[in-house]
């Protein structure tokens, strides 16, 4: 039987795990198997960059934690997994995905969006959205447009004003 030492630690994680999961916007659970050292910690550098970050817990803590959030993912808690906790929803998605994209060892299968269970395809689907400064930068591109047609109309009325006179 685990002594009361030890299970007072068990609740501490479990507690940390719910309130990491309610602190975020994205939380995605991926296989780490076969990354290396070096490669995790580009990872999680990555992350911290953004404010998110990679923690690896025990799949019976998480389990718990999910739980009590009366959350069901539990098809997904096999094997060596890893989570990731984004504070904001887009940033951390989409370095992950990009990371997925060049590390074949790294699986995402599942996340919590806005607090609802988000399946890959979704997860997918948000990483393919363009970064803030990528979505100004088509704002920008669309308004241009109107400001140079309406600049060409002015040069047009003044050249024409100019020969009346």
């Amino acid at each position: 039987m685990a002594s009361e030492k030890i299970l007072n630690e068990k609740k501490v994680i479990v507690n940390e795990i719910i309130d990491n999961i309610k602190n975020s916007e994205s939380v995605i659970l991926f296989q780490y198997q076969g990354l290396t050292v070096a490669e995790m910690t580009e990872l999680r550098n990555k992350l911290n960059e953004v404010g998110a970050s990679a923690r690896i817990y025990k799949n019976t803590l998480l389990k718990r934690a999910l739980d009590e959030l009366k959350i069901d993912m539990n098809d997904f808690l096999e094997g060596p997994n890893a989570v990731l906790f984004g504070k904001t929803l887009l940033e951390p998605i989409k370095i992950i995905a990009d990371y997925a994209k060049d590390h074949e060892k790294l699986n995402i299968r599942v996340g919590i969006i806005s607090g609802d269970v988000a399946s890959l395809e979704t997860i997918k689907e948000y990483a393919s959205i363009p970064s803030r400064e990528g979505l100004l930068t088509m704002l920008a591109g669309g308004m241009i447009q109107y400001v140079r047609d309406l600049s060409i109309g002015l040069n047009l009325y003044a050249e024409k004003l100019e020969g009346k006179e």
